[in-house]
């Protein structure tokens, strides 16, 4: 188990490097479906099936492939032109490395590492909490609605931009 872990923890974070290092636009997307997918395998191995289905189906099913086609319906040419790092590549590898040892020092004393999680009851259902949660007015219900919006004025942009062009 453990070593599927760190397999997979090594795909996700090369995918990662490769997804912001990539010179081609759909490349990038595709390291990113890449990335996303390794994430779901570690929702997998947490035995969270749902929230590993839910990674591939809107993550990967949706939001990548919407910004595949977006980069496809919006830009003619898709050849490597200019430079794929900017000249001050090192400053933001230095904020990256600064705001990751803080996080680490923050980290090194909090105890939730060492605690293991309640045991839930026998008969409990995850899913019904999690769809309760999500429609109830007291809880997510407007992050959701809001989430789905923005989604949804995204895809309506990209097709208004492609067609503008024409």
């Amino acid at each position: 188990m453990a070593i599927l872990f760190l397999i997979t923890a090594v795909v996700i974070l090369a995918s990662a490097m490769m997804v912001v290092t990539s010179r081609n636009l759909v490349h990038a997307a595709l390291w990113l479906v890449s990335a996303l997918f390794g994430v779901a395998v570690l929702y997998a191995l947490l035995n969270a099936g749902f929230l590993a289905v839910v990674q591939v189906v809107i993550y990967i099913g949706a939001i990548a492939i919407l910004f595949i086609f977006a980069v496809m319906l919006t830009r003619r040419e898709m050849r490597e032109t200019g430079p794929g790092l900017n000249k001050n590549w090192w400053v933001s590898a230095l904020v990256s490395l600064l705001v990751f040892g803080g996080l680490a020092f923050l980290l090194s004393n909090w105890s939730g590492f060492s605690q293991t999680s309640a045991e839930l009851p026998s008969g409990f259902d995850a899913v019904s909490a999690l769809g309760d949660a999500l429609i109830s007015p007291d809880a997510f219900v407007l992050p959701f609605e809001v989430a789905s919006v923005l989604l949804v004025t995204a895809l309506v942009g990209a097709v208004y931009i492609a067609f503008n062009r024409k």
